[in-house]
């Protein structure tokens, strides 16, 4: 199995594929969820509320937002691998962070989260057999394939890790 070409995915996913180095599903877990993980587990009590500027999401408001994109991804991974052909919606991800009321959460219970769903897409992305990682839906309007959608996952992840390392912490 190849990385994603062009064609498997909106442009717009491009900088999140970019973001990472492996070639097969098993490389991506195995690279990146443990060091996703433990970045994760990391992050101080003391900076949960921490924006970096006014109208910036807090630290608590990206966690959440990480692990309410990385579900919506594995929806349409697993919808378009069983060959349901429904179109997918897109979302609005500041609709969801105003709505995920992620203030009233404590940070630790967001890091479980994040590990828990974690491990779920990593079952659910390895249990993929190479025909079901070549199906191809439409998502948000866009033409995707669920190969795609296994390294959108993981680069939105790093993208989000990044900043969380150059912005918040």
């Amino acid at each position: 199995m190849s990385r994603p070409q062009a064609g498997d995915f909106g442009s717009f996913y491009q900088k999140y594929i970019d973001k990472t180095k492996s070639e097969t599903i098993k490389e991506l877990v195995s690279n990146n969820s443990s060091v996703l993980n433990h970045f994760i587990n990391n992050i101080p009590e003391s900076k949960a509320e921490y924006s970096y500027d006014e109208g910036k999401w807090t630290v608590k408001d990206l966690l959440q937002h990480m692990i309410d994109t990385e579900r919506i991804m594995i929806y349409r991974a697993l919808t378009i691998a069983r060959k349901d052909s429904i179109s997918l919606p897109g979302f609005d991800e500041n609709e969801y962070a105003v709505n995920a009321n992620a203030s009233s959460r404590i940070l630790q219970s967001l890091k479980e989260e994040f590990v828990s769903v974690r491990k779920a897409s990593d079952l659910f992305l390895l249990s993929l057999s190479e025909d079901q990682l070549q199906q191809k839906g439409i998502a948000n309007g866009h033409p995707i394939t669920v190969k795609a959608l296994a390294f959108i996952i993981y680069g939105h992840a790093l993208h989000h890790k990044q900043i969380l390392e150059e912005r918040y912490l």
